[in-house]
């Protein structure tokens, strides 16, 4: 496992969904004042911190053993089982429950290092209002804000050093892996391992489950038509008498690694049971990744009109959010749309993957501008600069210019499907940032942006701090 597991903890109502989406920029977890709304475990990439990490949401621990409270401590166990640490949220406001202390406890047990956390402190004179939770043994608290941010990079940044496993080692080369990178992902019992075991050849056997490595996806390099390839496989690949299995093993977290790693994510569906919600947390997920994409419905040879009919339906009306991801009907079984599916993986990764001179970024821009004025904000245009591109797979265009930042979300839409169909950006997110300021290239005398600059500077602060409070605890 490459990347850090972080699982935010706690009663119900004290802010972990709230922490979630602040530290995945996302609004994926149900934010409301009203307690329990979390039911169960609910997985994002961290993007608040200096490091790359996992984050698990879990249903409130409220001790009440009636109705769905032991379902939701369930949840809570399975988070803590595959965790390397553990944010525990308490409420500052409310002050300390005796709920907490037993739940405190309970995450003890599991012997993963702890840093509480002091929510809603937000106009709050922090030494005050954490004073009471030293006594809970779980070390300092800190006191932060999840609905405006406060402290929060910080206390991300601190509980990563202090865990047994590398943010910085990616625990595995990339490189050694040829070709294209294809990951297959997909709910329990929807046909992976057959697919895989189809793509790579039906005489073919893997026997490297390679049990205890440092990942639980097997990575297999291969050829087709003189192109390299590496699939990454997410439900284990086993030999073919053990196919037969009905139960997979299913992993969020390993399908999150292997998209991660992956150039193209190939997103199995079961055309007998339709699109399900889990089906629709998994898209979630691959384009939060922001890897290539196609879809494959499987065990299409198995339906009958009306079915084929119905699921054709579904994938028009339940999956309109992903519509620049080509859908292929197969049988994985008997092998009938799986050379297809190699046509269009290939097709994705060149246009993931293409190199856009700034010049024609600029000149698709100016075009778009031209034909479409950017709306008025507070009563003056926007101006959009110039563009360069800043990274792929998935492309992604930053924009410079003056108040941009204030830009509507049709409009980013609208430059989005500008760029994807000027470029045949098929198959692959297009990501469209803005930036306002100076230039981003120029450097200070550190050999940082003012960005970092500042990032550093409270960083530092911060520790600073904390190592004050613990010099005077001391004396």
């Amino acid at each position: 496992m490459s990347k850090p597991i972080i699982a935010l903890v706690g009663r119900p109502n004290v802010g972990k969904s709230t922490l979630f989406n602040r530290l995945t920029k996302t609004r994926d977890a149900i934010v409301a004042d009203f307690p329990g709304l979390t039911r169960d475990r609910q997985y994002g990439t961290g993007k608040v911190g200096d490091y790359d990490y996992i984050v698990v949401d879990t249903g409130g621990l409220s001790g009440d053993m009636e109705g769905v409270d032991p379902l939701m401590a369930g949840q809570v166990q399975q988070a803590l089982a595959e965790a390397h640490g553990v944010f525990f949220i308490v409420d500052g406001r409310a002050g300390l429950n005796p709920a907490d202390e037993a739940i405190a406890q309970y995450i003890r047990s599991y012997g993963k290092p702890v840093q509480l956390l002091v929510n809603k402190t937000e106009g709050c004179n922090l030494d005050v209002i954490t004073a009471e939770f030293y006594g809970m043994g779980l070390g300092e608290p800190i006191g932060i804000s999840s609905a405006h941010g406060d402290n929060v990079a910080e206390a991300v940044d601190d509980l990563i050093e202090r865990l047994p496993i590398n943010p910085l080692d990616d625990g595995f080369d990339l490189d050694e892996h040829p070709g294209i990178r294809v990951a297959i992902i997909g709910r329990p019992n929807v046909g992976k391992s057959t697919l895989v075991n189809r793509m790579l050849g039906e005489d073919r056997v893997v026997a490297f489950d390679m049990p205890g490595t440092t990942r639980d996806s097997i990575y297999i390099p291969f050829e087709r038509d003189g192109q390299d390839y590496t699939l990454i496989d997410t439900a284990g690949v086993r030999r073919r008498k053990n196919v037969a299995e009905k139960v997979e093993k299913f992993s969020v977290i390993k399908a999150i690694e292997a998209m991660q790693d992956a150039h193209v994510v190939v997103m199995l569906m079961d055309g007998s049971e339709g699109i399900t919600d889990q089906d629709l947390t998994l898209l979630g997920l691959a384009i939060e990744s922001g890897r290539g994409l196609v879809l494959a419905v499987n065990k299409w040879d198995g339906l009958d009109a009306d079915q084929r009919a119905k699921i054709k339906h579904e994938l028009d009306f339940r999956l309109q959010f992903v519509e620049y991801a080509k859908t292929h009907l197969i049988s994985a079984l008997h092998g009938s749309g799986v050379g297809d599916l190699f046509k269009t993986v290939k097709k994705v990764y060149r246009a993931a993957t293409q190199k856009i001179s700034t010049s024609d970024l600029n000149r698709v821009l100016e075009q778009a501008v031209l034909d479409h004025q950017p709306p008025l904000v507070g009563g003056r245009r926007l101006k959009m600069r110039y563009a360069h591109l800043g990274g792929l797979n998935p492309p992604r265009v930053i924009i410079h210019g003056n108040k941009i930042d204030k830009t509507p979300a049709p409009y980013k839409r609208y430059l989005e499907n500008t760029f994807r169909k000027a470029f045949k950006w098929e198959g692959t997110p297009v990501v469209v940032e803005f930036r306002v300021g100076d230039n981003p290239f120029d450097l200070n005398k550190d050999g940082l942006t003012e960005q970092q600059k500042q990032r550093k500077r409270r960083v530092d602060t911060f520790r600073e701090s904390k190592r004050t409070r613990e010099r005077s605890r001391q004396r």
